[in-house]
């Protein structure tokens, strides 16, 4: 099969719509399928063109305010000059290439939304009102809708109800092999990990006032995102910033070195579609910690996820860090990428049983 996959960034960089697009486009490649990812990249830093494993990457300029949004109307020209392929799939609801994907091909198209219902600030959640109106186009013209988490699928039918036959649930999903035999780095105190996009809304400035609290213990944080330098400030006032690691564009090879030197992973983001690097953390044995919010509700166990409400107070989530403690059960739920791709390749060929 010839396949588009259209998204709003894609690797190098580091996050939950970049993590899924990247995962199940090798294994398409790999599986023999032509497949094409066509994404933005606003800082015309990266190739406008490359091929990676096997995937066409193809790079467009965005207009990209707040680092959101990602508005590159150069996505709807490219599909259309590109030739008649057998499936478009689009993600991201919550910027526009998705939007430009729909608007332009006349093939099966297929979109994950990996929706939140809100946007992830008050100026970014009053725009969402008026983009409801281009955003019920995408809805519109998929022929499947494809969520990735109960949770996911539930604020689709709420927010988008006349579409809701449409959607189908299909998890993300963690390279299983990859989290075998992994080598810890080496560490003179407990670390706690985050790994993930720096924006308010994810949380992180919880666990830098709850650091305080926990002596013998440092926040690795990876990734990047405009709240960096507010979270800086927020370090700066509370003491701490000597106990945090901040590190971004690090290889997949040493990402998986943190997940296997964590003691606890923390996410209490107050929006997610699924949670990725909660998923993968579980799947390294690491104990998570994170919110009683949105899709993440869906890790907590009580055992190996323990789940927190937001806001939460600083002593009471450094006390539920303490107490963190892997015991297996969190992460027998998982798929594999392989498995997820394989769920994926029956609704690209229709049956959506």
């Amino acid at each position: 099969m010839k396949i588009i996959q259209v998204c709003p960034r894609y690797s190098p960089y580091i996050g939950g719509v970049e993590t899924h697009v990247a995962e199940i486009s090798g294994r398409l490649a790999k599986n023999g399928h032509d497949v094409t990812v066509v994404t933005t990249d606003p800082s015309g830093k990266l190739k406008k063109a490359e091929t990676v494993d096997g995937i066409k990457i193809v790079r467009f300029p965005a207009f990209a305010p707040g680092d959101a949004y990602y508005i590159s109307p150069s996505i709807y020209s490219y599909i259309k000059r590109s030739g008649k392929s057998d499936v478009v799939h689009a993600h991201g609801y919550h910027a526009f290439p998705a939007l430009f994907a729909s608007l332009s091909t006349s093939s099966k198209f297929l979109f994950t939304p990996h929706y939140h219902g809100k946007g992830h600030t008050m100026i970014r959640d009053m725009l969402l009102r008026p983009y409801r109106l281009l955003g019920d186009r995408i809805f519109k013209k998929a022929d499947t809708v494809i969520c990735v988490s109960e949770y996911e699928k539930s604020l689709v039918c709420n927010d988008f109800g006349q579409y809701c036959k449409k959607a189908v649930v299909i998890p993300n999903g963690v390279n299983k092999r990859e989290f075998k035999s992994l080598v810890p780095n080496k560490k003179d105190s407990r670390v706690i990990l985050y790994v993930g996009r720096l924006e308010e809304y994810k949380g992180i400035q919880y666990v830098i006032r709850a650091l305080p609290y926990l002596d013998g213990h440092r926040l690795v944080m990876i990734g990047r995102g405009p709240y960096g330098e507010t979270l800086s400030g927020i370090a700066k006032d509370e003491g701490v910033s000597d106990r945090i690691t901040h590190l971004e564009g690090l290889s997949r090879e040493e990402l998986l070195r943190w997940y296997a030197t964590a003691d606890v992973f923390v996410m209490l983001s107050g929006h997610e579609a699924y949670g990725i690097t909660v998923a993968e953390a579980l799947s390294a044995g690491v104990p998570c910690v994170v919110a009683k919010t949105s899709a993440l509700s869906e890790f907590i166990d009580g055992s190996s996820c323990r789940g927190v409400d937001l806001p939460v107070e600083a002593e009471h989530l450094a006390a539920e860090i303490k107490a963190a403690k892997f015991e297996g059960s969190g992460a027998k739920k998982i798929m594999d990428w392989d498995e997820v791709v394989d769920k994926l390749l029956n609704v690209y060929a229709g049956d959506r049983s």
